[in-house]
């Protein structure tokens, strides 16, 4: 297990040396809210899996070094509000969530966002995605692209789970 993790994290790493995009904070700040969420292992995001989260808010901080996210998670039926902050290495973020992760953000449209990341748990390492909207939410090209997202990363599309049917956290 641990040659996966250092497989992925490599890989990760080595992507990070490209010539990374500056974030522009200005289109990421912000109130976002969870659309919709796949994962190569479905299990994780299912409702009170430990990878289901519905995100609130976005802040980047010193041109994006460091990225604050306010989310909610419910354990098992009880909104729990989180707050973590991710280390940009590159154009990857980091953090300890549920294990370690790693991950990148994907502007889709003026007012989505496509979040990629993969989770080690200490066991397995799960690919996930989630797709924020501000606003009026994201329309059918963003879900189009959305889908070719988890598509190019290998998360079949019947595993994406629509949010807005079971958020009901606080706004």
């Amino acid at each position: 297990m641990k040659t996966v993790f250092l497989t992925l994290l490599l890989g990760l790493v080595c992507a990070a040396q490209e010539a990374p995009a500056e974030l522009d904070p200005s289109q990421i700040t912000g109130d976002w809210h969870s659309i919709l969420m796949a994962a190569d292992n479905i299990q994780k995001i299912e409702e009170g899996g430990p990878l289901r989260a519905y995100i609130r808010q976005l802040e980047c901080t010193d041109r994006c070094s460091s990225l604050s996210v306010n989310l909610y998670a419910k354990f098992p039926s009880q909104c729990t509000f989180l707050n973590v902050v991710a280390e940009r290495e590159g154009d990857v973020y980091h953090v300890g969530y549920m294990g370690s992760n790693f991950f990148e953000l994907i502007p889709v449209s003026e007012n989505t966002l496509a979040v990629y990341g993969e989770n080690f748990d200490g066991v397995k390492s799960t690919k996930v995605t989630q797709l924020l909207a501000i606003g009026d939410g994201a329309t059918q090209e963003d879900i189009q692209q959305y889908e070719e997202l988890n598509r190019e990363r290998g998360i079949p599309i019947e595993h994406i789970e629509d949010l807005t049917q079971t958020d009901d956290c606080p706004q």
